[in-house]
């Protein structure tokens, strides 16, 4: 179980830093910047390179929200749940810490919302409670799904991870413009604490929808698709 912990530390750990990083240092950068599409695939690119990397060892979760579908889903056990999200925060907050120290090393920097999530008027296109609450709940849904059938025994060995970053990129693809994007609470609870007041306020939102959403995928597989 160490190793398993450390494996979603490091892999949490990584997500958070290129993900949240590419769209704090470079999303915006004058003439050259990635934009809302750079930073998708970077968020992609995260988890299909840990999942290669430690997804072997801990079954590349980085994100509570995974953990709680693949627990609804009878892939494993309830005992998980604590050690891993606890894990998953962890490296959540030092990937944080550290781009944190990395953002501020320039004069006259403005952090801005630091890539925390939002909605209502720090929704990066105004977007409501509502509609932040539904679209959190919908693409955590489809994306516990995509992982469970990616990593089904009857799918070909060694491809899950392709599945899974390029559907996270997909998501973020929507969803940037109406909340930037969490469906992992622990990438949302990183960036809540370092942009602090209206994030923290609005950080329930970014543990409930994800959670709710992981529950329904993992119903829905337990429905729909066929156990290993």
């Amino acid at each position: 179980m160490q190793k398993r912990l450390m494996a979603e530390v490091i892999g949490t750990f990584w997500l958070v830093f290129g993900g949240c990083g590419s769209a704090v240092l470079a999303a915006a950068f004058p003439e050259l910047g990635i934009g809302f599409t750079g930073v998708a695939l970077a968020f992609g690119l995260t988890v299909l390179t840990m999942a290669y990397a430690v997804g072997g060892i801990s079954g590349g979760h980085f994100n509570p929200a995974v953990t709680v579908g693949t627990v609804v889903a009878g892939r494993n056990p309830a005992s998980i749940l604590v050690p891993y999200i606890l894990a998953q925060l962890v490296g959540a907050i030092l990937a944080a810490c550290v781009l944190y120290v990395v953002a501020t090393g320039k004069v006259g920097v403005d952090l801005g919302g630091f890539a925390a999530n939002g909605y209502g008027e720090h929704s990066p296109g105004g977007y409501s409670m509502l509609a932040g609450f539904v679209i959190e709940v919908v693409l955590t849904a489809g994306f516990l799904i995509v992982i469970l059938g990616a990593t089904h025994g009857r799918v070909p060995a060694g491809f899950a991870p392709l599945a899974i970053g390029l559907a996270l990129t997909l998501i973020h693809l929507i969803a940037i413009p109406v909340t930037n994007t969490s469906v992992n609470p622990a990438r949302s609870t990183s960036q809540a604490l370092f942009a602090g007041g209206w994030a923290i306020q609005q950080l329930w939102l970014f543990w409930v929808a994800p959670i709710l959403g992981a529950v329904i995928g993992g119903t829905l597989w337990n429905i729909v698709g066929e156990h290993d």
